[in-house]
């Protein structure tokens, strides 16, 4: 059997490991960018979330948890830096703390080891410098390098006999009685199935195979200071407020990366282009898509006034440190240091909502990854073995 990965991210590198050593097909993994790992997976805080969020029963619970066990082993196994640095959900005031009370009770339902309701003293101990009334304590929250999970990921691809054919982009595809034939960068595949993990370019795709389906990626751009000097020894691990509800973005956190750095984001822009990593980065022929569809004017006409607060955050450096100084107040303006971003593939129903759990279609010979956002990189080993579990998949 030989299957084709649209995708090159950590996602689609899990799948294509997955399958080449579980089902002993021959993989190829196709990628426009010149890296594997070259957008969500190389620009997000290298978070391995514990599973503290996210509904009970939802794919994202069921899969983050399996996903942290594996990918910890993984990491292990390969030498990959990972470290367990425990996060502070913390309650600024007392209005946030049955906010904070649900996140406890959904990470006990999620089988989340270790979880801790702490009060204003305790959390202190966890993280000295940190203030609130009280917080969750997930101890085993931890921090990897992404990148290199991708990179040896490939290479497990390569061992088991797959290719990973990057810039080559997938520029059109069609669904045969037999197979799918895709037409990537100047060369002609012919593949018994195709699965998609194409993150920001999942419509793209999508839409060559005939199944544009009813959401849509929105792009929210994420943007992140680093703290400089000596304030990154004001964090332990990591510093999250109490999420809002409404939507699927955990707000501005502080966050120690693996490589010592201390970031303050992200927050949520809609970008200008799917690959808008900044405010100059406009692509008119990715807009134009993103605002025909219905359900991104729907979501902005619900929402305008946080979007018109998080445009203006987005130019303000003081916005980041006020939302930082709510946890650390010690910081000053001179402790924040623009750094770079990252972009989140963000479905969008018809009817305006943003998708919480992960998605996942079958078009045919044609698997779709519809929503992958954040814990993704957390999950991606489960996400695979969910994947390749989809008896349709590797059958039909």
């Amino acid at each position: 059997m030989n299957i084709g990965i649209v995708g090159a991210g950590i996602v689609g590198l899990a799948v294509a490991r997955e399958v080449a050593r579980t089902r002993g097909a021959t993989v190829t993994v196709l990628d426009k960018e010149d890296r594997v790992g070259a957008h969500q997976t190389g620009h997000n805080s290298g978070v391995v979330h514990a599973g503290i969020y996210y509904q009970p029963g939802s794919l994202k619970a069921r899969l983050c948890r399996e996903g942290v066990a594996l990918l910890r082993q993984y990491c292990a196994e390969h030498r990959i830096p990972y470290d367990e640095v425990g996060k502070l959900v913390v309650a600024s005031t007392a209005a946030e703390r049955p906010g904070l009370r649900k996140i406890a009770e959904r990470a006990r339902a999620n089988q989340v080891p270790g979880i801790a309701e702490l009060d204003a003293l305790a959390l202190r101990e966890v993280e000295p410098h940190t203030v609130g009334v009280a917080a969750v304590h997930s101890p085993h929250t931890a921090i990897a390098d992404f990148p290199a999970v991708a990179r040896r990921l490939a290479l497990d691809v390569e061992e088991t006999g797959g290719s990973v054919l990057l810039s080559h982009p997938v520029r059109a595809l069609r669904e045969t009685a037999s197979g799918v034939e895709v037409l990537a960068g100047t060369r002609r595949l012919r593949f018994d199935r195709l699965i998609v993990c194409a993150g920001l370019g999942t419509d793209t795709v999508a839409r060559m195979a005939g199944a544009a389906g009813d959401v849509r990626i929105v792009p929210f751009r994420g943007e992140y200071y680093a703290l400089a000097g000596a304030s990154k020894e004001l964090v332990r691990g990591l510093i999250y407020p109490v999420p809002d509800p409404r939507y699927p973005f955990l707000g501005v956190h502080l966050t120690r990366r693996i490589d010592g750095e201390v970031l303050v984001g992200p927050n949520a822009v809609m970008a200008l282009a799917l690959e808008g990593y900044s405010w100059g980065d406009v692509d008119l022929s990715d807009l134009r898509r993103i605002l025909a569809w219905e359900g991104t004017r729907r979501l902005a006409a619900r929402h305008w006034r946080t979007g018109v607060r998080e445009v203006l955050g987005s130019m303000a450096k003081g916005s980041f440190l006020a939302a930082a100084r709510r946890y650390v107040p010690e910081l000053t303006r001179a402790d924040l240091v623009r750094t770079a971003g990252g972009v989140r593939a963000q479905a969008v129903a018809r009817d305006g909502s943003m998708l919480d759990d992960f998605a996942i279609d079958v078009h045919g010979r044609v698997t779709l990854v519809r929503n992958a956002p954040s814990p993704a990189a957390t999950s991606s080993l489960a996400i695979a073995r969910h994947i390749v579990g989809l008896t349709s998949v590797l059958t039909r």
